[in-house]
């Protein structure tokens, strides 16, 4: 029969109220390891949740999409995935003549917009 290894414990250092484990989240030394990702965090949720309201807003309207070589086409608004790899749209204006549905990959889309009611 094996015989068990003993698994050492890591112990955090107390805190600064003395009675818990860990750093206050007040403190510098935790401000200074992790203070500034908890706000960079809250900022690239708050840009993410106005770019997701920006997709549901164009749903089902025509909008315009600038693409990589200068190229600009015109197209109603679908729906994009949710890794942001491509957008789907209906009647796609090209200068090669209109298709009925399409997907523009998103890393050649420099930038697209629509009109708002």
């Amino acid at each position: 029969m094996p015989v068990p290894v003993p698994v050492g414990v890591l112990r955090l250092p107390r805190g600064p109220e003395g009675s818990s484990r860990g750093f206050s989240p007040t403190s510098p030394r935790f401000q200074a390891l992790l203070g500034g990702a908890a706000a960079t965090q809250g900022v690239r949720a708050t840009l993410r949740q106005r770019y997701l309201r920006g997709l549901a807003a164009a749903r089902g309207r025509p909008t315009r999409f600038c693409l990589r070589a200068g190229v600009r086409v015109d197209a109603v608004f679908g729906a994009a995935d949710v890794e942001a790899v491509a957008f789907q749209v209906d009647a796609l204006r090209t200068p090669l003549g209109v298709q009925a549905a399409a997907l523009l990959r998103c890393a050649d889309v420099l930038a697209y917009s629509f009109l708002l009611d």
